[in-house]
């Protein structure tokens, strides 16, 4: 019998250790997808996610957009919800306030927490928004009404953007779901059976 060959050792170790790696990379990047995926759309406006700024816009063109408003609950959450201005017309870079009017008509205090997106979803990354109420959890008692502020300009620099050169509406869309401790909670369709978020 053969000593073990000790380079064909090294080799095998080396195999392994490499293999090992791999997977421990994998996982990680499975954990680190979602939020690195949120931080891309949140730099570059990617899917319709608008940006975020914290003071107006540097210049006002003469050029306008119309922007429409849009509310929506989800299934699990007894509130109604709407935009109290169905649309406005805004110059670039001009900062407007329109507010969102939300109430809980059930009959015991709920949370919910909204979401939001741009559309078309190539107009998002010259959507900013200075404030916002999305993301935040908000708690109502029953029959509680409440009035939430967007600040918000339209990116000058989208009137350079050939691709969006006959553009001439965005619609902002928000949907509260149920929350418990700041998150998303699904709820179950009795038509279906399915969860929903």
């Amino acid at each position: 019998m053969s000593a073990p060959d000790p380079a064909l050792a090294r080799r095998l170790r080396a195999t392994a250790a490499i293999c090992i790696g791999v997977v421990v990379g994998m996982v990680g990047l499975a954990y680190a997808a979602v939020p690195l995926y949120d931080l891309f759309c949140r730099m570059t406006g990617f899917d319709g996610t608008p940006l975020r700024a914290s003071s107006p816009a540097a210049q006002v063109l003469e050029r306008t957009i119309k922007v429409r408003f849009d509310a929506n609950v989800a299934p699990g959450l007894d509130w109604r919800f709407v935009p109290e201005t169905a649309e406005i017309e805004a110059h670039l870079g001009e900062t407007q306030t329109v507010f969102y009017k939300v109430r809980n008509a059930g009959s015991a205090a709920s949370a919910g927490i909204a979401t939001f997106n741009v559309q078309p979803g190539q107009a998002g990354g010259y959507f900013v928004k200075i404030q916002c109420f999305c993301f935040n959890e908000q708690v109502l008692k029953a029959g509680e009404t409440m009035e939430f502020p967007v600040v918000f300009y339209i990116e000058p620099a989208l009137a350079e953007e050939p691709n969006l050169k006959d553009l001439t509406s965005i619609t902002l869309s928000y949907t509260y779901f149920a929350s418990k401790n700041g998150q998303p909670v699904a709820t179950t369709s009795a038509a279906s059976g399915r969860p929903n978020l």
